[in-house]
């Protein structure tokens, strides 16, 4: 009884140290495994097409990891949640973007994370998610599918308004428009010599323009002296001058009407005199 005791004694004791051994391992290789990726979340609106597990993660170009794994947002299933790991090395700040990028026309597809500065802060794990939450926006090639429907609409407007434009009316009107052109580019050809001499007396009228209006600054120059003059002249001792000569010229003017009176009433008086005796008293 004794020596099966021992037996059992042992081999519990080498289970639980081969179990010890296996739960030391697996923790070695979980701290390891932890330490050689940090994770994060992204958000996708529509497809994901070219992306799976083991997908490259891209930070501006560069490779920094891996999708890890990929599932429906149970909140709104056209999201697509896509957790990657990424080298724990790399600092993701708030204002990084993940996108979808695509390698080339026909390679395969991979996550881009673009952005981040020192300013922002570096993300952390929000409220109510296992990992920090990196914003995204969507690919080119989904941009271009979401547009492409406004475009077909604008490629088909401009259809229906090059049809109208093409109708026979305006073919025809281009063509008469076309024709005159022409036609008016003959005449000016044939023309070109009198156009030539038309320029060139244009020119000259031009140069004549130019002197007559240099005379007439000098006159407009030499007429405003004139007007300083005048109103020197006119300022001051001469104004009383000027008055007086119009005073005697008007008691001169006085004087000969009043001779003039008197030839016209007597004209010998001023040749002989009085010759009328006066009374003499007895």
């Amino acid at each position: 009884m004794e020596t099966k005791a021992n037996y059992a004694a042992v081999g519990i004791f080498v289970f639980s140290l081969m179990l010890a051994t296996v739960i030391a391992l697996l923790w070695l290789a979980g701290t390891q495994y932890s330490e050689e990726y940090k994770y994060y979340e992204t958000y996708f609106s529509g497809s994901v097409s070219g992306l799976s597990k083991g997908t490259k993660v891209r930070y501006n170009g560069i490779e920094v990891g891996r999708v890890d794994k990929l599932r429906f947002d149970p909140e709104d299933p056209k999201r697509v949640i896509v957790t990657v790991q990424i080298d724990p090395a790399l600092p993701l700040h708030e204002d990084s973007i993940a996108s979808i990028a695509s390698e080339g026309i026909t390679g395969g597809s991979y996550v881009e994370i673009e952005g981040g500065s020192k300013k922002k802060p570096l993300l952390t794990v929000p409220k109510g998610h296992d990992y920090p939450v990196i914003k995204s926006r969507p690919s080119t090639l989904q941009q271009l599918a979401e547009s492409a429907p406004v475009l077909i609409a604008k490629f088909n407007k401009v259809g229906d308004q090059m049809n109208d434009l093409l109708k026979p009316a305006n073919r025809a009107a281009f063509s008469a428009i076309l024709a005159n052109l022409e036609t008016t580019t003959n005449v000016l050809a044939k023309r070109s010599n009198e156009i030539d001499v038309t320029i060139t007396n244009l020119g000259l009228a031009s140069e004549a323009l130019n002197r007559n209006l240099s005379t007439l600054d000098t006159v407009l120059r030499h007429t405003d002296q004139v007007a300083r003059h005048a109103d020197e002249v006119l300022s001051g001792d001469t104004v009383v001058q000027i008055d007086q000569l119009v005073t005697e010229t008007r008691t001169l003017v006085t004087s000969l009407k009043r001779l003039s009176n008197e030839l016209d009433r007597q004209p010998t008086k001023l040749l002989f005199g009085d010759r009328r005796q006066g009374y003499t008293p007895q």
